[in-house]
């Protein structure tokens, strides 16, 4: 990437709050969770959940909100804390839960809660600054009617549509995000222009390739080759500036450390031009850093209804019907193939009395010639597999 530009006096956009919430793990900061940043929400509230491993003895609320997942004690209001989902740990191998999700998982344990019974626990792994961090939020509410039910199934949804919606917040290098040289949409995001003629300046001689700025990032992409690309969210730019380099005016372009540090610089002819994309990214840049999207749409109430609709689902499937079956009279199985068996071991014991070639004889039934049926057997007892009729029991 560009690493150097002679600075000039230019215009320069102001710098937006940095994206830190689902990147980091802290610890008891005051007033955590009524000082959410702009952008994120709260889907689900898990009351009487206790911090077993930090405060045992604390019954808190757990909040889990599109970027985080948030603790904090109801008894004493200093103790809290903040798990980014971006900051659960991935090296966890151990089998411990009946539901997993990465190293995020759900296990039954007998804890001593006041009603002594076995309760469920949510137990994390998370890694921040090469520190490994275990939790273990566990229900103390008491309630038998909770142990079976999956109170904790919002962190494990929230958890996936976070991993699947990283676009919105992270920036990426050589991604699938052009077919065709059309941009890929995602869910509520708009392209508001599309700007050709655009070098990046990342190299020495420079690569031709095209904008496409929307209300969520912004997009370059080669056109000799699409695969070479960078989709850079408004979040993870640190600032926006027009500045001179040895190829003439640039707009400059610093990324937050979050999102690698980078330096990217862009020429667009003629001047005028690159003036109005300038003016164009630096009111998205702003608007954005004041209504930011994370892309995760989730109401656990609507989950819930999900779940609790396929838990009747599957019991319902699960039952048999005895109406629809019916109960054999099992003495006649035994009868099946009794004489056909009878006839052919008569003729492999050499019982059939020995009467040379007998001619065969034409079967008006079969319609073709088959060799005489010994004495005490019907062509019927010979030809059915199994008896005409079975009769039920009653």
């Amino acid at each position: 990437m560009l690493k150097s530009l002679a600075p000039i006096e230019g215009n320069q956009q102001p710098v937006l709050q940095l994206l830190w919430e689902d990147k980091e793990v802290k610890f008891d900061v005051p007033q955590l969770h009524k000082n959410l940043r702009s952008g994120e929400r709260v889907l689900d509230y898990i009351y009487h959940i206790e911090d077993s491993k930090g405060n045992p003895g604390d019954t808190g609320r757990l909040m889990v909100t599109n970027l985080r997942i948030i603790w904090h004690s109801l008894v004493h209001k200093k103790y809290n804390l903040s798990i980014g989902y971006a900051r659960i740990g991935n090296t966890n191998t151990r089998s411990i839960g009946y539901a997993r999700i990465g190293n995020t998982n759900t296990r039954v344990v007998h804890m001593h809660s006041k009603a002594r019974i076995a309760s469920q626990a949510l137990y994390i792994l998370a890694v921040s600054n090469e520190t490994r961090f275990e939790f273990l939020f566990t229900d103390v509410s008491g309630e038998t009617s909770r142990r079976d039910q999956p109170i904790f199934a919002s962190v494990f949804d929230v958890y996936h549509l976070y991993q699947r919606t990283y676009l919105y917040r992270d920036l990426k290098l050589r991604g699938a995000i052009v077919q065709a040289g059309q941009l890929v949409i995602l869910p509520d995001e708009e392209v508001f222009s599309h700007v050709q003629g655009v070098w990046n300046l990342s190299s020495d001689q420079g690569n031709l390739g095209s904008f496409v700025v929307t209300n969520i990032r912004l997009v370059w992409f080669a056109d000799a080759n699409e695969t070479f690309n960078i989709s850079l969210p408004y979040l993870q730019i640190e600032s926006l500036r027009v500045r001179e380099s040895k190829y003439g005016p640039a707009l400059v372009i610093q990324t937050a450390e979050t999102g690698g540090g980078y330096v990217l610089g862009f020429r667009v002819d003629p001047a005028e031009r690159l003036n109005e994309l300038f003016k164009e990214l630096s009111s998205l840049h702003t608007v954005y850093g004041e209504h930011p999207n994370f892309g995760i749409q989730y109401n656990a109430n609507d989950a819930r209804r999900r779940l609790e609709a396929a838990s009747e689902e599957a019991a319902q499937a699960s039952q048999i019907k005895v109406d629809n079956f019916e109960e054999l009279d099992e003495r006649q199985e035994r009868e099946i193939n009794t004489k056909l068996n009878s006839y052919l071991a008569e003729g492999c014991l050499g019982k059939v009395p020995s009467q040379g070639e007998r001619a065969p004889v034409y079967c008006k039934e079969l319609g073709f010639a088959m060799e005489p049926i010994g004495d005490g057997y019907k062509l019927q007892d010979l030809w059915n597999v199994m008896p005409t009729k079975m009769e039920t029991m009653e």
